[in-house]
């Protein structure tokens, strides 16, 4: 290995490794969210966010637990469960080795393919089956990955198909993704492709892998921190609904010596409530802005490899499709809890004008 591929390689999985990051911070309770009222047939707010976590959350323990609350026979009280405490307990259990190689593993088998990287692909595939071993995974985490990415190299060099089809116009777009991809990881590998003194070779990589696999890395660090942020809002905000709920009671039941006391009391506690919701409010913006500028650049990578045609393209077109769809649906989700937060911040505000005008 050169000096070269041992610090790409670092930063590959330095970059893997920010998705477990995001969960070393101590575990946050109580994460069940106040509903926002909404109609009889609609699923709660609980639900939705949970469902999300089922499906899209990178840790594959996480997306397991949340599946098995929303089947439960119980699922309102299973629900919550997890978000008290399931939660952490499954992010607790994705930084275990053998979970962590498993997902290692997955994630190169769904951004490599058969026909560019055979020996990464099929190796990955072997070791998701029932007959490997753990040991076999560890050795392939540590090693058998480079390997087997140095016997793909060498079979596509012999193909020389791929470096054969690169044109000076392919350069310069992955130039441009360097500087300017919205995807941090996806502007490392391509940094690493085209810099000084990089060869032919390194292109044909990226585009076999390097491109799928930065991109994947984008989307789970995405995920992971968002997921992570609203886990301890929505803790947060339960408190203090909680807390605003009671002053509204214990002020409707004061005696006239101490109402306005109390009513005032209950005022601050629901614009406190109206305040916490801002950081959820303007994250989650943030959020939408920021998937779907990557949907609509991959919309564009997409466009991008179906006109050129080319060996090298064509290896993008299934990852460029399934990134914008899947940026898409990361959108639809960040409307979804924007939403809820902006609900909660009229219903700050009712409770405090309620406590104002009516008790």
């Amino acid at each position: 290995m050169t000096l070269g591929d041992f610090r790409v390689r670092r930063a590959l999985i330095c970059a893997a490794c920010i998705v477990a990051s995001f969960s070393v911070a101590a575990p946050v309770a109580a994460y069940a969210g106040p509903s926002v009222t909404i109609n009889a047939e609609q699923p709660s707010d609980d639900w939705i966010w949970v469902r999300y976590l089922a499906s899209a959350h990178p840790y594959s323990t996480v997306r397991t637990a949340a599946w098995s609350a929303l089947v439960s026979s119980n699922p309102d009280a299973a629900i919550a469960a997890f978000l008290e405490s399931g939660y952490d307990y499954a992010v607790e259990r994705a930084q275990q080795r053998r979970v962590r190689n498993m997902d290692f593993i997955r994630r190169v088998y769904e951004t490599t393919t058969v026909e560019y990287s055979p020996e990464i692909h099929n190796e990955a595939k072997r070791l998701l089956g029932p007959n490997a071993t753990d040991a076999e995974r560890e050795t392939f985490v540590r090693t058998g990955y480079e390997a087997a990415r140095s016997r793909d190299r060498v079979y596509r060099d012999e193909i020389g198909a791929q470096k054969q089809a690169l044109v000076q116009r392919d350069r310069d777009f992955v130039r441009n993704l360097a500087a300017n991809d919205p995807g941090e990881q996806v502007r490392l590998s391509a940094s690493y492709a085209v810099r000084e003194g990089s060869a032919d070779d390194d292109l044909v990589e990226f585009f076999a892998y390097g491109w799928a696999t930065g991109s994947r890395l984008d989307l789970e660090v995405f995920r992971m921190r968002h997921a992570n942020e609203n886990m301890k809002w929505r803790s947060t905000i339960t408190r203090l609904v909680a807390d605003a709920e009671a002053a509204e009671k214990a002020a409707r039941e004061a005696s006239e010596e101490t109402k306005e006391q109390a009513k005032d009391a209950a005022a601050r506690a629901w614009q406190q409530v109206g305040t916490q919701t801002q950081p959820a409010r303007s994250g989650w913006t943030e959020a939408q802005d920021f998937a779907l500028r990557q949907a609509e650049n991959w919309r564009a990578v997409l466009a991008a490899a179906q006109a050129a045609q080319g060996p090298n393209w064509t290896s993008i077109i299934d990852p460029a499709r399934t990134s914008e769809t899947a940026w898409l649906a990361e959108r639809d989700s960040a409307t979804q809890q924007a939403a809820y937060w902006n609900a909660l911040l009229q219903q700050a505000l009712d409770g405090e004008q309620r406590v104002k005008n009516t008790l």
